[in-house]
Formats: C-alpha cells, sequence, structure tokens
C-alpha cells in the first residue's frame, strides 16, 4: 500500500499597503507606503515567532511584493526565491499552475502575490469542507494588504486542487498587538 505524501503548509501573503503618491508611477512600480511597511514588518515578526519559515518563495515582481519580501528577511533556512512576472496580478488558477510547478521536496511554500487573484485562491482551496468555521468566514469576507493564510495540504504539489487546503489560521495586519495601536 504506498504511503501518503507527508503534509506540506502553504503560506499566502497579500503584499502590504502600497502608495498611491506617485501619479506618474505605473501600477507594477507602485512601492509600499509608511503603513504598509510597518505591517510587513510586524507581519514577518509573527511569522518568525510562529516558525513559519518556507523552502520556497514565489514572489510576484511587483515592487510592492518585492518590498513585503524584504520586509521578511532574514527568513530562517534562507529558502529558494522565485521572482516571477506572471504571479503580477494574476487570476487564481494560475497562482494555482504555479503552485502544482513547484519541487515535490518543499514542504513549505510561500506565495506573495495580490488581489483578487490571491483571495480567489484562498477561497477555492478552503474548498466547501470548512465554510462553516469562523476563520474561513473572516477570510471570506476579505483579504486585506498585509494578510497571511496558512494553509495544511495533504497531496502532493502537483495534485493541489480546490478544496485542497485546510485553513489552520489567518492572520491580518490589524490582528497584530504592533498594528492594533
Amino acid at each position: 500500500m504506498p504511503s501518503s505524501p507527508p503534509m506540506r503548509q502553504l503560506l499566502l501573503l497579500r503584499h502590504a499597503k502600497s502608495s498611491w503618491d506617485e501619479a506618474t508611477l505605473s501600477d507594477h512600480a507602485r512601492p509600499l507606503n509608511a503603513r504598509g511597511k510597518r505591517a510587513a514588518a510586524a507581519m514577518a515578526e509573527r511569522m518568525r515567532g510562529l516558525d513559519l519559515s518556507p523552502d520556497v518563495v514565489l514572489v510576484s515582481s511587483a515592487r510592492r511584493t518585492l518590498q513585503t519580501l524584504e520586509a521578511l528577511q532574514p527568513i530562517e533556512g534562507a529558502p529558494i526565491v522565485e521572482v516571477m512576472d506572471a504571479l503580477y496580478l494574476a487570476p487564481w488558477a494560475v497562482l494555482l499552475d504555479k503552485l502544482r510547478a513547484v519541487p515535490e521536496t518543499a514542504r513549505s511554500v510561500l506565495l506573495i502575490a495580490h488581489n483578487p487573484g490571491l483571495h480567489d485562491l484562498a477561497l477555492a482551496l478552503t474548498g466547501a469542507g470548512n465554510a462553516g468555521s469562523e476563520m474561513v468566514q473572516r477570510l471570506s469576507e476579505a483579504y486585506p494588504t498585509g494578510s497571511l493564510a496558512e494553509f495544511s495540504v495533504a497531496s502532493l504539489w502537483r495534485d493541489l486542487g480546490e478544496g485542497g487546503g485546510r485553513l489552520v489560521r489567518f492572520l491580518c495586519p490589524r490582528d497584530l498587538p504592533e498594528e492594533a495601536a
């Protein structure tokens, strides 16, 4: 009888709050604003406190996602980081395809991307089976900037699909003591 794959961890992080101050900048080039930088640093601190250290990081090539990743540094274990143009404003099906291509040796993956694709992916992963939980209800209402969803995944990455994740936690910057003030 074949053994089931080991449990995997998927971390979905929406970029932190970005600035709209420079009207001449393209959307792709928009940086984090001061609030976004504080929120990203607070989320990084919480992630370290929870021992969330991915083996692989997939990150959109947008400036705000790259600056969100910078705020997480250093990430324990020096993960493989892949900056991908295809993740910029990608729909959830594209995000899922990129996750399915992750090496099967990776036990934990962090995806830093944008809404609405990231929110739609999180909702697709939870599936109908998790719909009753308060945490899933909160996730279904909104996926604010700087928020992190942690999923437990029982399948191989290549087999990840709708309903393939169990939501372990959903943290928003406003949940963190550093940001609640």
